[in-house]
């Protein structure tokens, strides 16, 4: 019997990854105008992290709406063989997405770099819309 080796990084192993170098580099995100590219991209998806109260307020129609405290156990709707491009209000849950994503074995993640406002404020009128 084969011993099972588990290929998913720890926290503690992500969190190591965190030093100075990689903060100033900013491995972990994308800014806004990066991110905007990558709309339409098949490959890229993007993960509105936000609570359900704050998405009816504001929805993107070109993101996958899970909650950052739903996605442990809606994780099977994330996809492996995308690029995964986390955001929500202001960055932090965000970070904590592409953190726990990245404890999870997704490689392909960046956290989106920059506030809500400013990713609404990047996109032209038919790529958002605001619920009534």
């Amino acid at each position: 019997m084969k011993e099972h080796i588990d290929v998913c990084p720890k926290l503690s192993d992500v969190l190591r990854e965190m030093d100075i170098a990689f903060l100033v580099a900013g491995e972990y995100g994308i800014t806004v105008e990066e991110a905007s590219k990558f709309i339409d991209h098949d490959h890229f998806i993007f993960l509105d992290v936000r609570t359900h109260e704050e998405a009816k307020t504001l929805s993107f129609s070109f993101a996958t709406h899970i909650p950052l405290h739903e996605l442990p156990d809606r994780l099977s709707e994330v996809p492996r063989n995308k690029f995964i491009i986390t955001f929500c209000l202001s960055g932090f849950r965000a970070s904590m997405a592409y953190t726990y994503l990245r404890t999870e074995g997704y490689d392909e993640i960046k956290a989106l770099k920059g506030r809500l406002d400013q990713l609404a404020g990047a996109m032209t009128p038919g790529r958002f819309y605001k619920l009534t």
